[in-house]
């Protein structure tokens, strides 16, 4: 493959998609649950390609931002600004493309969920920057990654109810969960060269914060679930999702930077167990 043509890839992650998919759950959850299992094609369509979009942008401002301190971390000082394959004119090129793919799909839905997505896009060029100021950069991501909830049922009801908080909220205690394994895998080198996160915050108590947090999440799920009056197999499904994440948490106890990365991953298959419960119960 052409060298340019890969660095670009890598500069997007096309080549690493568990962050999209990450980012996709909870709109499609939000999605389901505001169509009561109907969701119209135009609105699975934008938000499909729209959080593949602003995760994509957020990734090339977060690499544009962090290329100095990517040299000095192990796992990404090979990403193309670190490494010099690319320049940060091209990353600044292809983020403007992004933004407009981005601000042209969000003009195609309400006012509501215009403001909204403003709102998503400032705190999507913040949050590399909290790295450097806050204990919790974790949490901004959080807000970041599972704002598509409260896009997703503005977009499909022209309003916020309680179930789009409810989601939301349980959504960010996911993030923070698999976000603070994630962190696990850089700590050593984030300890060196200053920046912060849950996994350096909480230190030897991580795993028991991240456990904290899928509790919470799985709780405000099953609150969801009586909420909306989803049948057993939501709660078929949300049984198989904790049984795996218990499963996963289990492998991390020695909290190597490998054991931490595949429980991150896995994540994935989280997200999937509790889609297919929320669309089988409608189906």
């Amino acid at each position: 493959m052409n060298t340019t043509l890969n660095a670009y890839i890598r500069l997007m992650r096309l080549d690493k998609p568990i962050g999209t998919l990450l980012a996709l759950y909870p709109v499609l959850f939000a999605l389901w649950l505001a169509h009561d299992g109907i969701p119209s094609m135009k609105l699975l369509l934008i938000f499909l390609l729209g959080t593949f979009i602003m995760r994509t942008a957020g990734c090339v401002v977060n690499d544009m931002i962090d290329q100095k301190f990517d040299k000095q971390v192990t796992r990404t000082k090979m990403r193309p600004l670190a490494s010099g394959t690319l320049s940060s004119q091209h990353a600044l090129g292809v983020f403007i493309l992004l933004m407009l793919i981005a601000l042209f799909l969000v003009l195609q839905l309400n006012t509501l969920t215009l403001y909204l997505a403003l709102c998503v896009a400032g705190l999507t060029l913040l949050y590399p920057w909290c790295k450097r100021v806050t204990q919790g950069p974790q949490f901004i991501l959080g807000i970041v990654f599972n704002a598509g909830v409260l896009l997703a049922y503005s977009a499909s009801l022209n309003e916020l109810p309680a179930s789009a908080w409810l989601l939301f909220i349980s959504c960010l205690f996911w993030t923070l969960a698999y976000d603070t394994l994630y962190a696990m895998v850089d700590k050593q080198d984030d300890l060196k060269i200053g920046l912060k996160s849950t996994a350096i915050l909480f230190g030897s108590y991580s795993l028991h914060f991240t456990g904290l947090c899928y509790g919470l999440f799985f709780a405000g799920l099953f609150t969801l679930g009586l909420a909306a009056g989803l049948n057993y197999l939501f709660f078929l499904g949300l049984m198989m999702a904790i049984l795996w994440t218990t499963y996963q948490m289990l492998k991390v106890r020695a909290h190597t930077a490998l054991e931490c990365f595949e429980a991150f991953q896995a994540n994935n298959i989280t997200g999937l167990f509790i889609f297919f419960g929320i669309f089988f119960a409608y189906l």
